[in-house]
């Protein structure tokens, strides 16, 4: 519910704070005063086009705040706060600032936000109906969803299964296309796994050769490396062994220096056996150079052809072999998915019809409350019809398998066309007005805001579009900018607001809390500029008339 609205430089309003409560609430006021600044502060600060022309002339920023009271946690606007990871707070409050070159700036609770997500999370907040924009019910895409939510369906399970539906339809052709290549690519399949089994490719082999060449090449030098430092240690050890037979000769004096020679003695055996192993290793290895060469030559050649490094071959034929594999087994795989795809697409359907179902049997209850509502609304020549026609398959979706469309026919003996095409201003309004009334439990928007609703109608008229409202009014704060002191007289909270000024032209809206000033204003409604004495008396009349329908009422809800 909108708590609280403030508006800064916007047109004629220099600063304008505004509190709102529960129930129906009335905005009056003489033509030209300013009540239409007032739905485009708001609309601002839910997220509409912003235009320059809302900038008070010499101010440097225009700014416009609405607080609203947070909503339960499952409500659309929760979603979308959680999704843009704004915290949830007590309060929720839009603020949005205008400069006058156009550049304007969103916040969600003081965090800064695009103004698609401010229009999308105000668009759950608000509903704003008029002569001229009615939201719901001239957007025919928006049709299904408003019968929906009247008839009670779970979209989001519906949803579900279309989505269950379309992913197994989608595996199923990612196979069958996988498939499809795998039998053109057959032969070269068999004729490459054939190749690499022959090569038979071994991880780190070619970093194995590629060192094995790399000795081969240097081995006549290594090998005559190793006799010149196997000769020389040779003749080191004898050294050693002569030293030591002398020492042997010297008694206990040399016994520490005749252990130190034993070991240097041992670790130059061990040397010398290293240098034979290695030369020997040398000598005698079965691979030559040319094996080599052909071998990584060969190895590299395959890597080529598969696009990948000599080191992912033994990987490439893996993979090789399961897409032959995948041709091998392909018919049972398919037949798998194609059983799965018809058994998601039954659910679906039968799903579909249930809801198909119960949105024909919602409609024509819709239809007849809606005809009960529409002869006390100066519409008893007119029809309101919802259309509910299967789509072809191509048009099913995750919303169903039905065509909605609320059609209207305004005159005897005319068939039903879009309400667009076939009802005037105000009457498409007065439509919004009788569905909403019979919806009122419905939609996740808490406010409804309807600009004169009440346009071209007075006398019994304007009563029964005031009883409307204020029956709506239970279930929705509404807000009415009115011209029908019948409907402003049943308000709980009326507004009027006046433009004040000479040379600094301003517009302020004050709430009529006291009991002679609302009777002025719904006085100065009935008779025009000059008030009388008879016209005060006509709006004591009608404000008693109207306090005591509202008690009436309040007594049958408290009973109830």
């Amino acid at each position: 519910m909108l708590t609280a609205l403030t508006i800064q430089n916007i047109v004629l309003i220099d600063r304008l704070a505004m509190t709102f409560g529960a129930g129906f609430s009335a905005l009056t006021g003489e033509t030209g005063a300013g009540k239409s600044i007032l739905l485009d502060s708001l609309g601002l600060a839910l997220g509409t086009r912003a235009e320059t022309r809302l900038v008070r002339k010499g101010a440097d920023q225009a700014q416009v705040t609405a607080v609203f009271d947070m909503l339960p946690s499952d409500h659309p606007a929760m979603a979308l706060l959680r999704e843009a990871m704004i915290p949830e707070d007590t309060t929720l409050i839009l603020r949005r600032s205008l400069s006058p070159d156009g550049r304007s700036r969103a916040f969600i609770n003081d965090q800064p936000v695009s103004a698609g997500l401010l229009r999308s999370l105000g668009e759950t907040l608000v509903e704003i109906h008029g002569q001229f924009e009615t939201q719901g019910l001239l957007d025919a895409g928006t049709h299904r969803g408003i019968l929906d939510d009247y008839a009670g369906i779970d979209r989001p399970a519906l949803r579900r299964l279309w989505d269950e539906w379309k992913d197994a339809e989608a595996r199923l052709a990612t196979e069958r296309e996988a498939m499809d290549q795998a039998r053109r690519d057959e032969n070269y399949l068999r004729q490459s796994c054939e190749d690499l089994d022959a090569l038979a490719p071994e991880t780190g082999e070619e970093e194995r050769l590629a060192t094995l060449r790399d000795r081969l090449m240097r081995r006549e030098q290594i090998l005559a490396a190793l006799h010149t430092g196997y000769e020389g240690l040779n003749e080191a050890e004898n050294i050693v062994g002569t030293a030591g037979r002398a020492l042997i000769r010297a008694g206990e004096d040399g016994a520490g220096i005749l252990a130190a020679l034993d070991r240097a003695g041992a670790e130059l055996q061990e040397a010398l056996a290293g240098i034979q192993s290695l030369s020997a290793d040398l000598s005698e290895c079965e691979e030559s150079l040319e094996t080599i060469d052909d071998r990584l030559f060969a190895l590299r050649a395959q890597a080529r052809k598969h696009d990948c490094a000599v080191e992912d071959l033994p990987a490439m034929r893996e993979e090789l072999a399961a897409r032959l594999a995948c041709i091998d087994q392909q018919d049972g795989r398919l037949a798998a998915l194609e059983t799965e795809a018809a058994r998601l697409k039954a659910a679906y359907v039968t799903r579909c019809v249930q809801i198909s179902t119960a949105r024909q049997k919602a409609a024509a209850r819709l239809d007849a409350l809606v005809a009960e509502e529409l002869p006390p609304l100066k519409l008893e020549k007119a029809r309101f019809e919802t259309s509910v026609e299967p789509l072809a398959e191509a048009e099913w979706g995750p919303a169903g398998a039905d065509q909605v469309r609320f059609l209207v026919a305004t005159n005897p003996g005319i068939a039903p066309g879009p309400l667009s095409k076939i009802a005037s201003g105000g009457e498409m309004a007065r439509f919004m007005l009788a569905l909403k009334v019979v919806m009122a439990e419905t939609g996740a928007a808490r406010t409804l805001i309807f600009d004169e609703v009440d346009t071209g109608i007075g006398g019994a008229t304007a009563a029964a579009v005031g009883d409307r409202l204020a029956r709506l009014a239970a279930a929705r704060q509404t807000l009415v900018v009115t011209h029908a002191p019948q409907v402003a007289a049943r308000a709980d909270h009326h507004y009027i607001v006046r433009k004040e000024g000479a040379a600094d032209v301003t517009t302020t809206i004050l709430p009529l809390t006291e009991a002679d000033p609302r009777r002025e204003e719904i006085a100065r409604m009935l008779s025009g500029a000059s008030i009388t004495p008879e016209s005060r008396a006509a709006a004591e009349k009608l404000l008693e008339s109207s306090a005591n329908v509202n008690r009436s009422e309040n007594g049958v809800a408290k009973a109830i």
